[in-house]
């Protein structure tokens, strides 16, 4: 496969060489420099008006260039916080040196995000997002990553100090598969997770030109996914930024925090870069981040059964399930323990009477059970002997034996997550231009770390790495590339599956279990209350239990999370923890832009994409332990877009149609309208189409989770054929919970469970329809609204559901299974955005509202999102000589998460980043002191994940 996709991208690369080589073009070079200071610009955008051609001017303030537009044409010379200037260019234009004078407009930005090629973000035709340089370099919160839930209608699901899951419009979650994130042009989702890793393997901040976001569905230009948004982060590029930099940033964090003393943060990021004759160019960059992670520290009791929190703690709950407590999942009922040891008695005894070589049969036993003589003889026998006698009693007696659950004693997380955090992050890259308009890159990006995630459970992420590496040919009107995504897990873990099998190490479940009801019945019998009875048990049943920090618990816990998961074995008691994963992504893709073949008159883009999926966990997340999967999937898209009635009206309709080897074709149209009804003032409206494909995992998954108290499988016929979910069917969720009230009232009423009928065809793409109307204009220079309102309908939505199968041994086994709701599911909200300029202070504020409408029956609402969230803003590059500052305040009200992991109310909070800063500009640098959660006040923004703090820190960085 590897030898495949080089030849393939590199024969493309040689054809469209040669078919370009022949093409005339215009060369063009200058200089930028700032009317006031004379000092040079690096960083400004350099284009043909109307084209896609262009460059942006490098560290010295210096561009050069070529484009096939023949003369005579416009240069437009732009930069944030300038004003723009246009030059006539009638032939080759050298050493053209240009000032710019300092002004303060907005709205001037350029975007490509949004309909794939450049144009003002005044006039984009749906709603985008921007972060540039001038903002990176001036935030206030520690990282531009962090920074993104300051946008409009943008929140992060924080699960670790460098986990973060973005979402947009609704249906977030700590892994979010609805969410599409590329950077430099490459999908960076983990495709053994698939989703995007945060910022694992991304952009450092040095190195980052520019982020776009689009809320809401993309799939027509983007491809399956993006459902609940895209976002497009692009580097800079060694031609334009040449040079060395860096950055050093050191501070505190768990301030004031009950788990741990105050921790040092440290972070270096380093870039370099170096063009030779604007023919070469070649770029490295590192970062390196250590840190003491935000420690989950949740021990409410949670009921999975109706995944809800209840009542109680470890002391007064014999069934406790602490959110954050793992190994105290594995839970059984104290009647069926009874039953079972009797069962257990029986049959030994029958073998014995019989003289079996093995265990007898059931109807053996029946046989045996209907001489009357044979039936007292064993009854006789379970009764005295002092290893059933508890168990034939408590049964006789309800008064002795109650019908309850009771758990495991569990492990908090911190005795079993690995909380040392480090993140490294390298990338290189080469750059060659075949003409002055036709590049060739060859990029590398690598990161690998130890973090923590939270999904179905808590994984702790320990020397986790994905690489990507890529080979594109680009000019100013296509690109071709194709990229590979290599994930390997490491020495990853899931905690609660170790926390479970450290118990079992220490003493397994089949004895445990006994020795706990058959001490509780004994209790009860010398007449102690229920809850000193539980505590007795409880005390006996733990004997000999591994205590955290004990050698005997080190030397369990570190053999469980180093074996994988598929060499557990319980006969021979031998456990693992560990994932095995080298899931690889394969990609190609191509777009040619025929804008200016047309002369400009039609917009018009054509493109494609192939890729493929190899699945290889080993049987530690899906099921290929003896088999290899592949999954693949193709598209295309066409793009046609045209201005009219003098360029105050442009339409634009696009469609893409993908097609994935498991599921039948999806063609996704988009069409979209950008109206001026004045002079930088344009309302837009679109209607949008988007789907995403099952995931890997909801296709191929199957994983014990929860302690192994419930396996999740994928949602092919494959799958539920496998645990005979179609001939065996499973019963509700609801149902099982009404048949466990009615045994706990001591009548148990089997005709409550109601049967689960599972599609025959297994779970299939979700679809949205998406209506966006929006207005975005300028009140004069200085003031910038930005709004819009959408509606969305969601169709074959995927959700999951819990099942129980009827194992025919008194006992049940818990399922969850991916499956598409049943009717449509709709979505609403809005959104206002406001950046005033007042003299040299910059004001700005959002807000953004979200609702969920009517359910179909039985959906689990899994919205995640506060109907309520604002931000506010407030900064000046320069109060005072070089002295800088900026401020973000943000607030969300309180709202309910709903997770296979954990489910409870996330409460409202507000939280301030804050920063100020010193430029040195003798030495081309900037000195930082800041500060994110600036009041300390801890939070959490989905239920189950931990509580965040402040982080303080200071930052020197040289050239940034």
């Amino acid at each position: 496969m590897k030898k495949m996709f080089t030849k393939a991208t590199y024969a493309l690369l040689l054809c469209l060489a040669g078919l370009s080589a022949q093409a005339q073009s215009v060369v063009i070079s200058g200089l930028v420099t700032d009317k006031l200071t004379k000092q040079p610009i690096p960083g400004v955008g350099v284009t043909v008006k109307g084209t896609t051609s262009g460059t942006a001017t490098d560290a010295n303030g210096r561009y050069s260039f070529s484009t096939t537009r023949k003369a005579p044409f416009i240069l437009v010379i732009s930069f944030l916080g300038y004003t723009s200037v246009e030059r006539e260019i009638t032939g080759n234009s050298s050493g053209v040196t240009t000032e710019l004078e300092p002004a303060v407009i907005l709205g001037q930005e350029v975007v490509i995000s949004a309909s794939r090629t450049p144009e003002r973000i005044l006039e984009s035709p749906v709603s985008v997002e921007r972060m540039g340089q001038a903002a990176i370099k001036e935030l206030s919160a520690p990282s531009f990553y962090d920074a993104l839930a300051n946008m409009k209608g943008v929140e992060i699901s924080t699960q670790s100090l460098t986990f973060k899951s973005v979402n947009t419009r609704g249906f977030n979650s700590n892994g979010n598969t609805r969410f599409n994130q590329y950077v430099d042009g490459m999908d960076n989702q983990a495709p053994g997770l698939n989703f995007s890793v945060g910022n694992i393997i991304g952009i450092s901040d040095l190195d980052l030109d520019n982020v776009e976001l689009l809320p809401g569905a993309s799939s027509a230009l983007y491809g399956a996914g993006g459902i609940s948004g895209t976002m497009l982060m692009t580097s800079k590029n060694p031609f334009n930024y040449q040079g060395a930099s860096f950055s050093f940033k050191t501070g505190v964090n768990h301030v004031n925090d009950a788990n741990t003393s105050n921790q040092q943060f440290n972070q270096l990021d380093v870039r370099m870069a170096k063009a030779w004759n604007n023919k070469f160019a070649v770029k490295g960059t590192f970062s390196f981040l250590q840190a003491q992670d935000w420690q989950a520290d949740n021990f409410k009791n949670f009921d999975r059964n109706s995944r809800q929190v209840k009542a109680g703690d470890r002391n007064s709950d014999p069934n406790y399930d602490g959110v954050n407590v793992y190994g105290d999942e594995v839970s059984q009922n104290m009647k069926n323990v009874a039953q079972a040891v009797l069962n257990a008695g029986t049959s030994g005894f029958v073998q014995a009477a019989l003289n079996l070589p093995v265990p007898p049969t059931a109807s053996q036993i029946a046989a045996f059970k209907s001489d009357p003589n044979g039936l007292a003889a064993l009854n006789g026998f379970l009764s005295t002997d002092a290893r059933f006698k508890p168990f034939v009693a408590g049964l006789a007696n309800p008064g002795l034996l109650p019908d309850q659950n009771v758990s495991r004693t569990g492990y908090d997380e911190r005795y079993l997550v690995d909380y040392k955090t480090q993140s490294l992050k390298a990338s290189g890259s080469l750059h060659y231009k075949f003409t002055n308009t036709i590049e060739g890159i060859a990029q590398a990006n690598w990161g690998t770390g130890t973090s923590v995630y939270t999904g179905s459970d808590r994984y702790s992420l320990r020397n986790f790495s994905i690489g990507q590496f890529k080979l594109e040919l680009k000019g100013e009107d296509f690109f071709i590339k194709g990229y590979t995504t290599q994930e390997r897990s490491g020495d990853s873990y899931i905690s609660s599956i170790l926390g479970s099998y450290i118990n079992e190490q220490s003493k397994a479940s089949k004895d445990w279990f006994p020795q706990y009801v058959g001490n509780y019945i004994g209790a009860k019998a010398l007449g102690k209350t229920d809850a000193e009875a539980h505590a007795a048990a409880r005390t006996v049943a733990n004997q000999g239990r591994f205590e955290p920090g004990s050698p005997q618990f080190e030397a369990a816990k570190d053999k469980i999370m180093n074996t994988t998961i598929a060499s557990t074995d319980f006969e021979k008691r031998e456990y693992g923890a560990k994932f095995n994963d080298k899931t690889n992504l394969y990609h190609y893709e191509g777009m040619y832009n025929f804008s200016n073949a047309f002369n400009n008159v039609v917009e018009f883009q054509l493109g494609s994409s192939y890729r493929i999926f190899q699945l290889r966990s080993g049987g530690t997340i899906f099921d290929d332990l003896n088999n290899k999967i592949d999954i693949k999937e193709y598209g295309a898209f066409a793009q046609l877009g045209k201005k009219m009635f003098n360029e105050k009206v442009k339409l634009t309709v696009s469609g893409r149609y993908d097609k994935s080897s498991n599921f039948e074709g999806r063609f996704t149209p988009r069409v979209t309208g950008v109206f001026t009804v004045a002079p930088n003032n344009n309302i837009r409206l679109s209607y949008q189409t988007g789907y995403r494909n099952p995931t890997t995992q909801n296709q191929y998954i199957d994983l014990s989770v929860g302690g192994g108290s419930q396996r999740l499988i994928g949602g092919l016929p494959s799958s539920l054929n496998k645990y005979s979910l179609f001939t065996n069917k499973p019963y509700t969720d609801v149902s099982y919970r009404a048949f466990l009230a009615s045994a706990a009232n001591g009548t148990p009423n089997p005709s409550l469970l109601k049967v689960y009928d599972f599609d025959p065809k297994g779970v299939r793409p979700e679809s949205v329809q998406a209506y966006e109307v929006g207005y975005k204009g300028l009140l004069g220079p200085k003031f910038m609204i930005d709004a819009y309102a959408y509606y969305n309908t969601y169709e074959d939505f995927i959700t999951a559901v819990d099942v129980y199968q009827d194992n025919k041994d008194g006992t049940f086994t818990k399922f969850g299974v991916p499956v598409n709701a049943k009717g449509k599911v709709d979505s609403y909200g809005a959104a206002l955005g406001l950046d005033y300029l007042l003299g040299k202070f910059n004001l700005s504020g959002n807000v953004s509202y979200n609702e969920i409408g009517d359910l179909p029956d039985g959906y689990i609402n899994d919205f995640n999102t506060p109907k309520m969230r604002y931000n506010l803003g407030f900064g000046n590059k320069e109060i005072i000589k070089n002295v800088g500052f900026n401020a973000a305040y943000r607030w969300q009200e309180k709202f309910y998460w709903n997770s296979s992991f954990s489910s409870g109310e996330v409460p409202a909070y507000g939280t301030i980043d804050a920063q100020v800063n010193l430029k040195v500009p003798s030495v081309n640098s900037m000195i930082k002191i800041g500060g994110s959660n600036l009041l300390n006040k801890y939070y959490f923004t989905s239920y189950g994940n931990p509580s965040v703090g402040a982080l303080y820190y200071v930052s020197y960085t040289f050239n940034p």
